[in-house]
């Protein structure tokens, strides 16, 4: 398109603003999940820790990052509650696992230095559908790895369902 073509069409466009909004839909549909699928993510996330014999705390949080399910085992230090917050806010906001992110950010003016922000295993995005839906973060266990693996059990336990919902 030349120079010419395209300040025309920018002129016509501003004079006409309402053209742009005429295309978009009224409502927008976002996929979430509900009370009950999220809850049962998390206690699959903790049953799973406590057969590694590890007490933690498990965050699932909405897409627009709020928590929406917080478990803490009875023994889970308080901490574990922020830092599994912070680990699925920033699966979700990556949506990439929070073990893949470290090596991704290694500046000194880094993203990684924003607080909220938690850039350890233990994080993962929940997606089904080709749409993102949350984020779900264990914290707690003596390694990252873990935290990992309980994480993946709570999606596991409901990625089924996800995929074959409308």
């Amino acid at each position: 398109m030349t120079a010419r073509n395209l300040l025309i069409a920018l002129a016509l466009s501003l004079l006409n603003p309402l053209s742009a909004v005429a295309e978009q839909p009224l409502m927008v549909k976002i996929p979430r999940l509900s009370l009950d699928t999220a809850l049962r993510a998390a206690q699959a996330a903790i049953a799973t820790c406590r057969k590694e014999a590890v007490q933690v705390a498990v965050t699932i949080v909405d897409r627009g990052g709020h928590p929406q399910v917080v478990l803490r085992d009875v023994l889970a230090m308080d901490l574990t509650l922020t830092v599994s917050r912070d680990k699925a806010y920033t699966a979700l906001s990556f949506n990439t696992p929070t073990g893949q992110l470290d090596a991704r950010f290694t500046s000194p003016f880094s993203v990684a230095k924003t607080p909220g922000l938690v850039l350890s295993a233990g994080g993962l995005p929940i997606a089904a559908g080709g749409a993102i839906l949350g984020g779900i973060g264990v914290s707690g266990a003596p390694s990252g790895k873990t935290d990992e693996k309980c994480a993946q059990a709570g999606i596991d336990a409901i990625i089924d369902d996800l995929e074959m919902a409308d």
